[in-house]
């Protein structure tokens, strides 16, 4: 048996787990989710969740690999995290830790081993398909950003390829596409828009405001509201989620400037990942990840704007058609991920 950490870390909250290795079964020990600001590093939390588990009679014994998952860039195992103070360093950390080793991964990377950690229950199946355990994986997942990437799988091992290409040239399909793109170009004064603009929880929000802006549709009270708080606190910390305001109301059906809102948003997604799946025809499986699809598991699965959007790709239109399509709905498979990671270490 061999006992192991794994962690998700972000600016805001990190979530440590301890797992029990045994012959390529995982088993958490003990989870506990701690406010990142509280601690002027990970050691001392680190410290404090193995006396915590030691208390609340959690058996295990001492760990001897850790991997974790940071929102922000990894290079040569060392990260300087964007929303902290902290500065981390995996030789330090396992010195200081006494631990074997210690791992630093992007937790988009994470959620790329974590992808073949789950279950029927973690996923949605949007598209069957026909798989192929012998291809590629990709993973693309919309949430304050646009994470892409792919893996190639051996048995219970996997090798990760994140990429930038969330930071890809955004692609107009239609007349209404590219006039989103003039206003954007024109609202925020540059000179290109990446995909990750128009396909994430920022791009929810550029959406209802070019649609809103042009008088395509009209604004309902409610949501004026809580955009307006949203845009008046710019530069400040927001008390608003307007992304979430706008998803939710489309679910409702009631809301028509949010429903045309996430229909242009998940054709776009759609669009997205249909391009991603042209270069890597990764018939291992395409997963949909980050907690926007999840949350709109609705208007994605009972629709047939992101499935549209993803085959209609001209000639290439049938070979998308084979490729199996999968909703991530547990919103820990990066800490999944990292556990995966750690056993390999």
């Amino acid at each position: 048996m061999t006992y192991l950490l794994a962690g998700d870390i972000g600016g805001t909250k990190t979530i440590l787990r301890l797992v029990a290795a045994d012959q390529g079964t995982l088993e958490t020990c003990y989870e506990e989710e701690f406010p990142s600001q509280k601690f002027p590093d990970l050691v001392p939390m680190v410290q404090r969740f193995l006396q915590t588990a030691q208390e609340q009679g959690s058996a295990f014994g001492q760990p001897s690999r850790a991997c974790f998952a940071i929102a922000g860039p990894v290079v040569n195992n060392t990260s300087n995290l964007t929303n902290l103070t902290w500065n981390l360093d995996g030789n330090r950390l396992a010195k200081d830790l006494e631990l074997e080793a210690v791992e630093l991964i992007n937790d988009f990377e994470a959620i790329g081993h974590g992808v073949l950690g789950l279950d029927d229950n973690d996923i949605h199946v949007l598209q069957p398909g026909i798989p192929d355990s012998s291809a590629p994986v990709a993973v693309i997942g919309a949430g304050t950003g646009l994470g892409q990437g792919f893996l190639l799988s051996s048995g219970e091992q996997a090798q990760v390829f994140p990429s930038e290409g969330g930071h890809a040239d955004f692609a107009p399909r239609s007349e209404l596409d590219f006039q989103l793109l003039k206003y954007l170009l024109d609202k925020h004064r540059i000179t290109r828009v990446s995909v990750e603009r128009v396909v994430s929880g920022q791009g929810i929000v550029a959406i209802y405001q070019f649609l809103r802006d042009r008088d395509i549709c009209r604004e309902s009270p409610e949501l004026a509201k809580i955009v307006l708080t949203w845009e008046k606190e710019a530069g400040q910390t927001k008390s608003v989620d307007p992304a979430a305001a706008i998803s939710q109301a489309a679910q409702k059906g009631e809301d028509s400037l949010a429903v045309q809102t996430m229909d242009l948003f998940i054709s776009a997604y759609g669009a997205e990942a249909g391009n991603l799946a042209l270069k890597l025809l990764p018939y291992g499986g395409l997963y949909v990840a980050g907690g926007i699809a999840a949350k709109n598991l609705p208007l994605i699965a009972d629709a047939d704007t992101f499935l549209d959007a993803f085959t209609h790709k001209g000639r290439m239109s049938m070979l998308l058609e084979d490729i199996p399509i999968r909703i991530v709905l547990n919103p820990q498979v990066g800490l999944i991920g990292a556990a995966r990671r750690a056993t390999s270490l």
